[in-house]
């Protein structure tokens, strides 16, 4: 017998400064078996960096055709694709091909460094790929606060992130390891 995805809810509330946007999202979100606190909650943060009306997760652990997250609008058109963690070139080209913007937020530590070295020659190309990295700290600190139901309200202004859930709260500053158009 399968295992089933565990369910969490998250009011999200994101103050995004940057890029002018100001929303409240309620958040279901399906954390397969195989997926820990941390997958989870780069999810949550990666959706909180890119929200808007239109963005949404996608099966992302379930399904070798979908991403973490994807921006798809009223049209059809794939404007967004987010996958998370270290995905490996082809899954990156496939999202650079189908999107207009691709983000990767990588985590895991040292091995995001060992990963970037071998992977960013081949993505040098993609004029529409963006790639953040998380520390292993940053990491870690973001998967304490995943809890069944979350309150978690988020500010981002010059790209650090400030995320609150209760009493707890967090400084994130993910690093840009490629930039879009570059």
């Amino acid at each position: 017998m399968a295992l089933k995805s565990t369910v969490f809810k998250a009011e999200l509330q994101v103050s995004d400064l940057d890029r002018g946007h100001f929303a409240e999202y309620p958040l279901t979100i399906a954390r397969h078996p195989s997926e820990n606190d941390i997958r989870m909650m780069v999810r949550v943060l990666a959706f909180a960096l890119h929200a808007g009306p239109d963005l949404a997760f996608g099966k992302g652990l379930s399904s070798d055709d979908e991403c973490a997250l994807q921006e798809v609008d009223p049209g059809g058109v794939l404007r967004t694709w987010v996958e998370v963690g270290q995905p490996d070139e082809s899954r990156i080209r496939k999202g650079c091909n189908r999107a207009d913007r691709a983000v990767v937020l990588a985590y895991g530590g040292r091995s995001v460094d060992v990963w970037w070295q071998q992977i960013a020659p081949q993505l040098e190309r993609f004029a529409n790929l963006t790639v953040l990295r998380l520390s292993a700290e940053e990491s870690e600190a973001l998967g304490a606060l995943a809890e069944r139901s979350m309150k978690l309200a988020c500010t981002i202004q010059e790209g650090t992130v400030w995320l609150a859930s209760g009493e707890r709260s967090l400084e994130l500053a993910p690093v840009e390891l490629k930039a879009a158009g570059g």
